[in-house]
C-alpha cells in the first residue's frame, strides 16, 4: 500500500509543476429526459423518460457485479458518497459537468468506480447524470447493468442508429441514464477524435445545467482512445488498485494526461482501509 501512496503522491508533485450529427441532435431536441414544464429536472419531484428506454437491472447480478443499489446504505456505498460529495465541490469550483474515469491498466476497477460514481451522483436530487460507455476496446457498462442494448453508443458515433434510440434508464436510478457501447469498434481512437463525437459531447454538456456525464474509456496505457478522447472532457478521476497498479505505470498514465485537469485519484482494493470506510 506504501507503494501505491508513494506514487500517488509522485504523480501529484509532478502535476503540479459534423453536419448530420448536428442536425440528428436538434431534431433530438429536450425530449430525452422530460420533467413538468418550466422545472429544472433535477429540482422536479418525478422524472418521465419519455424517448429513453427504461429497463429494470436484476438485483443479484448488481450485487454480484458490485454495483451499488440505489438506496443501498453500506460502507462501500459511503465511500462513494464521500467521492461523490469531493468529485462536486472540486467540479462546481470550475463549472464542469464532464468527467471521465481513466486507469493505468485493465481490472484496476475502472468501471465499476466509473458506474458507482455515477449511480452516487444521480442520488444527489440537484443533479442528473448521463453514464456513457466509450470503451471500445472492451464494453462492460451494459453486461454489469444485466442489458442487451439494441443501440448503443458505437452506433450513435457511427451513424448506425439516431443518438435518441442508444439512451437507457435503469428502473430505481431514477436520475441515472446510460447510454452503453454495444460492441467493439476497430477505429475507435479515430471515431472518439472525431467531428461526430465532438458534437455528441457538445451537445450532452449544454443540453441540461445539472446533468454531468461521466464517461467511461479504456486504459490510458493499453490503447490511444483515452489520450484521443480526453481534450474532450473537462476533467478526469484516475483508479488506480493496490497490489495490482505498478508505480512506473501509474506515473506515466498521470504525465501522459498532464493537458487534463484531474479530480483526484482513487485507490481501489485498498487493504489498509479502516471498517467502515
Amino acid at each position: 500500500m506504501d507503494r501505491i501512496r508513494k506514487a500517488l503522491d509522485l504523480a501529484r508533485v509532478q502535476r503540479m509543476q459534423t453536419g448530420d450529427l448536428r442536425s440528428e441532435l436538434k431534431a433530438l431536441g429536450e425530449a430525452t429526459i422530460e420533467g413538468p414544464a418550466g422545472v429544472s429536472l433535477a429540482q422536479s419531484k418525478a422524472i418521465e423518460y419519455s424517448c429513453t428506454r427504461v429497463f429494470t437491472p436484476a438485483e443479484d447480478l448488481l450485487e454480484r457485479n458490485r454495483i451499488l443499489g440505489a438506496t443501498t446504505v453500506d460502507a462501500a456505498a459511503a465511500a462513494f458518497r464521500m467521492l461523490r460529495t469531493q468529485v462536486l465541490q472540486r467540479m462546481d469550483e470550475r463549472g464542469w459537468r464532464s468527467i471521465a474515469v481513466f486507469s493505468p491498466g485493465a481490472n484496476d476497477g475502472k468501471t465499476t468506480t466509473a458506474i458507482n460514481l455515477a449511480v452516487s451522483l444521480a442520488s444527489d436530487r440537484l443533479h442528473t447524470v448521463l453514464l456513457v460507455d466509450f470503451d471500445f476496446k472492451r464494453p462492460t457498462v451494459a453486461a454489469r447493468f444485466g442489458l442487451a442494448p439494441e443501440f448503443g453508443s458505437d452506433d450513435a458515433l457511427t451513424g448506425r442508429a439516431p443518438v435518441r434510440d442508444c439512451f437507457y434508464h435503469p428502473e430505481s436510478y431514477e436520475r441515472l441514464v446510460i447510454m452503453p457501447a454495444r460492441e467493439r469498434l476497430e477505429n475507435s481512437s479515430e471515431i472518439l477524435a472525431g467531428p461526430r463525437s465532438r458534437e455528441l459531447v457538445h451537445d450532452f454538456r449544454s443540453r441540461y445545467s445539472e446533468r454531468i456525464i461521466v464517461f467511461d474509456l479504456p486504459p490510458v496505457l493499453s490503447a490511444d482512445d483515452a489520450l484521443s478522447f480526453a481534450p474532450l472532457i473537462e476533467c478526469g478521476l484516475v483508479v488506480a488498485a493496490e497490489g495490482r497498479t505498478r508505480r512506473a505505470d501509474l506515473v506515466r498514465t498521470v504525465e501522459l494526461l498532464q493537458k487534463t485537469p484531474l479530480v483526484g485519484t482513487v485507490l481501489n482494493r485498498a487493504s489498509g482501509a479502516l471498517p467502515g470506510y
